[in-house]
């Protein structure tokens, strides 16, 4: 299991800031791996209770709240990642683990009992509370990211575009989805995410954006499709 505990800041920019600060930021960083080439896909299948519980903590904007998802990068991924993000006040709380591809259709399917098969007591913790609070499937969301990292205080901006979702298909793994946008494809999401510090020359370059952090969910953009009028 990983956990990262972290603030996270997010902004909405246009294309030509978008374009500027990524210049910026990679004369000053280092890319991660995945955006050697640019961007990369990001596809992620959200989960809810029954009565959509994690959705309305979001839209009603209270303290502790969680989400968990499953994570890939391809359609080609032999494996995913299975994450709780819990908001404790200003914090943002992840824990992951790697499951195999098989075991993240089980879940897909309502089957909770694969991850009896792992060590890992956040394995347990997740069984229980997906199985006692009856969890489903209730969208996917894939966008395009670049992102920049600095080792310093596990600093990581990224930037992600052309938000996607479907709530009518949970095949996490399919080449084709039906997808369509739930954001504007002109807009970029910024996210500023660090440990307890942000060091002095990029908070210098962010201050810049001159614009409130925006409390922005792209769970919430997923399920905008069937909520409409929360969004």
């Amino acid at each position: 299991m990983l956990t990262v505990l972290r603030r996270e800041e997010k902004y909405v920019l246009y294309l030509q800031e978008t374009l500027q600060y990524q210049e910026q930021f990679s004369q000053l960083l280092m890319t991660d791996a995945f955006s050697e080439d640019g961007s990369y896909m990001v596809r992620s299948l959200y989960f809810d209770t029954i009565d959509d519980k994690d959705f309305f903590d979001k839209i009603t904007e209270q303290n502790n709240r969680r989400k968990i998802r499953l994570r890939i990068y391809s359609p080609e991924d032999q494996t995913a990642k299975l994450e709780l993000k819990q908001k404790e006040n200003i914090y943002q709380k992840k824990r992951s683990l790697t499951i195999s591809r098989a075991h993240a259709e089980a879940l897909i399917d309502g089957d909770f009992s694969v991850l009896l098969t792992y060590p890992d007591a956040f394995a347990a913790e997740m069984f229980y509370l997906m199985s006692t609070e009856g969890y489903r499937p209730k969208t996917i969301v894939e966008y395009q990211r670049r992102a920049f990292m600095a080792r310093e205080n596990n600093i990581r901006l990224t930037f992600d575009s052309d938000i996607r979702a479907t709530e009518s298909s949970f095949a996490l793994f399919a080449e084709n989805l039906p997808m369509q946008p739930v954001f504007d494809p002109t807009k970029t999401i910024f996210e500023v995410k660090y440990d307890k510090f942000m060091l002095g020359y990029l908070s210098e370059i962010i201050s810049t954006i001159n614009r409130r952090n925006i409390s922005s969910s792209k769970y919430c953009m997923g399920r905008s499709i069937g909520y409409p009028l929360y969004l």
